[in-house]
């Protein structure tokens, strides 16, 4: 089965900037699994994975197991590129993973797309991982150490495939465990891993999840009529019409099978949650810590309003992610809230990357704006985040060149100047505007009449969570998890050159052939 030839996959390279070569913040991965004997499984994975879309658009995969064997499908591009009714309706069981990938190690490839597999002689293990490993040096070392492949499955077909990125190297050491059970191996390897992580995976008959200790990207449970659901956030489960249940705790593995769930504790919680996810990665209709995201949003809309007010005529949002900030904006201030751009709805879709002389001609892949509503008007603009600020800067030339009498940036959480190693591929700290230049060279350098950013204190009172329960290293430079020699960090850190003979292909494991 093969998704090449019956219709056209995605190419791994999908964006939704302005400008092509100015990608903002990509969080890395969204996972989702269900336990539900009687229900359509890959179905119910389908449409969680719809649901988390936003968390990564590079591939999509899902593993299904039917008790005997798993079935594994994933390929690069959007979860409506990658699955049709065909593919589904071939997987079939009571058991699935899926996984929706932003790169965050290893480059945006066919073997790097998730869930990885690995058959073992005591059965296969399907595992997607949303977040980043830190100490992939060690682990690299530790799969080395591993014995050979004489105990792996020999399926006569293929070989496994060989992917460069961390969840490959956790699956490799999970999946060795030759005198004990998987469970108590998870307990084993676990304790190992740094950084951040949440691991959905599975083998032929039973469902795991675990969440780092420091719970830094989120990772709920649920239940259907007839099973459990863990997905990255609570907004997958409403989708499939699932209840949540509550939070996987920062340290616990969960482990569902026909004995029902039950919870482990391999480490001492330390949470440290991400405070982007309430900026910008999360969904606005999602719930973190007990706190609404969108309610978060507009509080810190409301708080740039307080901090930074302005004469203005009009209060617009950079669509989606500015638009509860800026609501938050007007409402504290007084100023009217309206549309000044519109959206191209369809930009998030793989598209033709126009060459340098087509987008000096201005090509605007993912925002126009409204001439009728800005013309002569003074324009506050809110948006979440400043990266290379090349988007702000063609924002602002926009608004000019539709009239504009006054445009004030206003920007929604503080001025990011350090990288993530948690999950989140921002650029690299010299390509980080603000780690070079003050507020108002930032605002003379996208063209701006002034530019203000929420205060740290502001933008981690709108979320209503402990500040010592929060990871704000992006903006502050201090990591909750102690990083390695810089030699031993980065995106490419695993990476070889690999051509694998099976993209596009569904992977059968039988393990008893």
């Amino acid at each position: 089965m093969s998704s090449q030839g019956s219709r056209p996959g995605g190419d791994g390279r999908l964006t939704a900037a302005l400008d092509p070569h100015d990608q903002g913040p990509q969080d890395a991965c969204g996972v989702f699994g269900v336990w539900a004997p009687g229900e359509d499984v890959s179905k119910l994975t389908y449409f969680g994975l719809y649901a988390l879309q936003h968390r990564g658009q590079e591939s999509a995969g899902i593993a299904v197991s039917n008790g005997r064997q798993i079935l594994v499908y994933k390929d690069m591009g959007l979860v409506s590129q990658v699955f049709d009714e065909t593919t589904l309706a071939s997987l079939k069981g009571h058991l699935a993973v899926g996984h929706a990938r932003y790169s965050t190690t290893g480059a945006s490839t066919w073997q790097n797309a998730q869930p990885t597999f690995r058959p073992t002689a005591d059965g296969s293990i399907a595992l997607g991982h949303n977040g980043n490993l830190i100490n992939t040096h060690e682990l690299r070392e530790m799969v080395d150490a591993l014995p050979g492949p004489d105990d792996e499955l020999d399926l006569h077909t293929r070989p496994v495939e060989v992917s460069t990125n961390d969840t490959g190297l956790v699956t490799a050491l999970l999946a060795h465990h030759p005198d004990t059970s998987l469970e108590q191996r998870a307990l084993e390897v676990l304790p190992l891993l740094r950084g951040a992580f949440c691991f959905v995976w599975m083998n032929e008959n039973t469902l795991y999840a675990a969440r780092d200790p420091q719970g830094i990207r989120p990772l709920v449970l649920g239940r259907l009529d007839r099973g459990w659901v863990v997905a990255s956030e609570d907004a997958a489960l409403a989708t499939i019409g699932a209840s949540v249940v509550r939070e996987v705790e920062p340290g616990e593995m969960i482990v569902i099978d026909e004995n029902g769930l039950r919870s482990h504790r391999f480490a001492e919680p330390d949470r440290k949650g991400c405070v982007f996810e309430y900026v910008y990665l999360a969904r606005p209709d999602a719930t973190i810590s007990g706190r609404s995201v969108h309610e978060s949003r507009v509080e810190m809309g409301r708080q740039l309003a307080r901090e930074f007010p302005v004469e203005a005529d009009l209060v617009i949002p950079v669509p989606e992610s500015g638009t509860p900030a800026a609501a938050g904006y007007a409402e504290e201030s007084g100023i009217p809230f309206g549309q000044g751009f519109v959206k191209n709805a369809y930009v998030g879709r793989t598209f033709i990357q126009p060459s340098q002389t087509l987008r000096q001609l201005g090509i605007r892949l993912k925002l126009n704006a409204l001439d009728h509503m800005i013309r002569g008007k003074r324009i506050v603009v809110v948006d979440d985040s400043i990266v290379r600020g090349n988007t702000q800067r063609a924002q602002v030339r926009m608004l000019r060149e539709a009239g504009a009498a006054e445009v004030h940036v206003r920007i929604s959480s503080p001025p990011v100047k350090w990288p993530c190693f948690y999950g989140i591929d921002f650029a690299t700290r010299a390509e980080l505007i603000a780690n070079g230049l003050s507020p108002e060279e930032i605002a003379a350098s996208i063209g701006a009449d002034s530019l203000g950013y929420i205060s740290l204190e502001g933008m981690v009172d709108s979320t209503k969570q402990a500040a010592t329960q929060l990871c704000q290293a992006c903006f502050t430079g201090e990591y909750p998890v102690e990083l390695p020699d810089e030699s031993l960090l980065g995106k490419h850190l695993l990476e070889t050159s690999i051509a694998s003979p099976t993209h596009g292909k569904a992977l059968p494991v039988l393990n008893n052939p």
